[in-house]
């Protein structure tokens, strides 16, 4: 079984066929399933997507249970969580549907946690940080795009001069680098190779 194109979140079952991991779709696998779309519905009340999966999460004055449903509590109504409550050793406390989100300073709503600033983000070297509410997601570096090459997905430079995405001078050469490009003037021309007279 070969699959020309990848399969970036399944395993490879026949010529061009992908068997993706649970909570991601498409032909190369590489797009996540937005479960809280599904139909029934995999939560009682509320529902956050994640990549590759989701998280439950209940309404003010309710709690969430271990099997995802949502029972109504005095407490948590009292409490007035923003993501539902759970209650710990007979201690009420507030929920965050998300390791990305972490409680606010008054221990009822939840605000973001920026990886990229915070260093808990983990990209690899030719890939940069993007955060996003409740999580982050990494993306190549400019200059470089993702494609699939020697059986995985991989940032590769990103050739300016092919692609004509330079703005060199009509009297320049371009010249290819790692994640960029140089210009420089022809002979019989000066300049910057953007400004060659």
């Amino acid at each position: 079984a070969t699959c020309g194109h990848g399969c970036k979140y399944g395993e490879c079952m026949g010529p061009n066929k992908c068997k993706c991991f649970p909570g991601f779709t498409g032909k190369t696998c590489s797009q996540d399933v937005n479960e809280c779309g599904l139909k029934p519905r995999p939560c009682e009340h509320r529902c956050m997507n994640t990549h590759g999966s989701y998280k439950c999460y209940c309404l003010n004055g309710y709690m969430l249970m271990p099997d995802g449903t949502c029972a109504s509590s005095r407490t948590c109504a009292m409490v007035n969580c923003q993501y539902g409550c759970e209650e710990v050793k007979g201690e009420v406390q507030c929920l965050c549907p998300s390791g990305g989100l972490q409680l606010g300073p008054n221990g009822r709503t939840c605000i973001d946690i920026d990886e990229c600033s915070t260093g808990k983000a983990l990209c690899s070297y030719n890939r940069r940080c993007v955060n996003t509410f409740g999580s982050y997601y990494c993306k190549c570096q400019l200059g470089y795009e993702l494609k699939y090459v020697s059986g995985r997905y991989d940032c590769v430079d990103v050739n300016e001069c092919v692609t004509n995405t330079h703005r060199c001078n009509l009297h320049a050469e371009c010249l290819n680098t790692e994640g960029s490009f140089k210009c420089k003037c022809k002979q019989g021309y000066g300049g910057t190779g953007f400004d060659c007279a």
